[in-house]
């Protein structure tokens, strides 16, 4: 704060400037700093080191995001503790939050978690994490192409629509209601009649687009992780990423995990997938493998006992898919998909956009940023665009 007693206070007219040298040596701290202020201004860059107050330059560094406090650390049982529930699968966080809970971690992202992601934010660049909607190109999984149709009402007016839209064609959140457990069923054991993905019904999209998703979010960059080693990813196939690999990334980027983090995973799919060719791209339609994270129940257990609130990934399926120790995808259980949507209520983004965002996090060595989420308000809907902006 620049000291109240500023160097404002200039000579009066009527006092001979003789007379004012002559006077004894300021004593003050603020009067030290308010008579040396002009000449600090001049030299900017040695400014640092001087008693603060001096002014500053526009061509000086942004400064250091202001230190938040730190929100309240949520009191949650850990893995091995679950169920609290009697008569709820082992492992399954099924009344954590509330019997009737449909948000599942996403209540992590408490008012005090968000005030303290606000101090993530450094420049203020912003980055957008969608990638275009017709992005990959044919649709994976059997989903099929939209088209985009343009009404004109008149010389002036336009209007359009999207018919065959698949909202999780592309970069996407998957609802609690996409993937139940083929055994015990959806998160926090709401019977299947309850599950249908249609207005009205519950673990729907529109759970998510009503309460909004904002927090601190945090990059992993396998991607780079992997580079720096030599190794190369097979991107038309099923290759696993062990869980270690995604330690040692948060270790060397040297990144802090808090409690309702939403955690970015990058592999580099979505870098390999614009380069490939025509042929690959329709081979990948035709038979989607692809790589992604461990999935089995000790990345599933880490996960939860780091208190993060949801996961997103580059590749199509956030872990890898199908999976390789499986050949019966429905009796896996090991699948990611049944831990972290039926048991934990644990949104999963698949086929997002990191590059830039990877791109600036290598520059500034900062892997941590506000993150903002405005899904689609569908009612009951299984899936959406996230419409996930990073900001740093």
């Amino acid at each position: 704060m620049r000291p109240k007693a500023a160097a404002a206070k200039k000579p009066t007219k009527t006092k001979p400037k003789a007379k004012v040298q002559a006077k004894p040596k300021m004593k003050t701290a603020a009067r030290v700093v308010a008579k040396s202020a002009p000449r600090q201004a001049k030299a900017a860059p040695k400014a640092r080191r001087v008693v603060r107050g001096a002014p500053t330059r526009s061509a000086q560094p942004a400064p250091a995001p202001t230190p938040r406090p730190r929100a309240p650390e949520p009191r949650l049982p850990t893995h091995d503790q679950l169920p609290v529930r009697e008569g709820a699968p082992q492992g399954a966080a099924w009344g954590v939050f509330g019997d009737d809970d449909q948000l599942g971690t996403i209540n992590l992202l408490t008012p005090a978690t968000v005030v303290e992601a606000a101090g993530s934010i450094r420049s203020g660049a912003t980055f957008a994490l969608n990638l275009p909607i017709d992005i990959p190109n044919p649709p994976l999984f059997g989903r099929g192409k939209h088209h985009h149709v343009i009404k004109q009402y008149a010389s002036y007016i336009l209007d359009d629509y999207l018919d065959n839209f698949y909202p999780q064609a592309s970069s996407q959140w998957d609802a609690l209601c996409h993937v139940k457990h083929p055994t015990f069923g959806g998160y926090n054991g709401i019977p299947d009649g309850e599950i249908t993905g249609y207005g009205g019904t519950k673990l729907g999209i529109d759970n998510l687009a009503r309460r909004g998703i904002a927090g601190r979010g945090v990059l992993a960059d396998i991607g780079r992780y992997h580079e720096r080693r030599g190794r190369t990813l097979d991107f038309m196939t099923n290759e696993m990423i062990a869980l270690e690999d995604l330690w040692e990334t948060l270790r060397e980027q040297k990144t802090e995990l808090r409690a309702g983090d939403v955690l970015l995973v990058r592999i580099g799919w979505t870098k390999a997938y614009l380069a490939m060719s025509p042929e690959q791209k329709a081979a990948l339609a035709a038979k989607t493998k692809s790589p992604g994270i461990e999935g089995t129940a000790r990345t599933a257990k880490w996960l939860w006992d780091s208190r993060i609130s949801a996961v997103a990934s580059d590749s199509p399926a956030l872990e890898a898919m199908p999976p390789p120790k499986t050949d019966d995808l429905l009796r896996s259980n090991d699948l990611l998909h049944f831990h972290m949507l039926s048991f934990f209520g644990m949104p999963i983004g698949e086929m997002w956009n990191l590059e830039e965002l990877a791109e600036a996090c290598a520059s500034d060595g900062h892997y941590d940023f506000f993150f903002t989420s405005a899904p689609l308000n569908i009612p009951g809907g299984v899936g959406s665009p996230p419409n996930a902006i990073a900001v740093k």
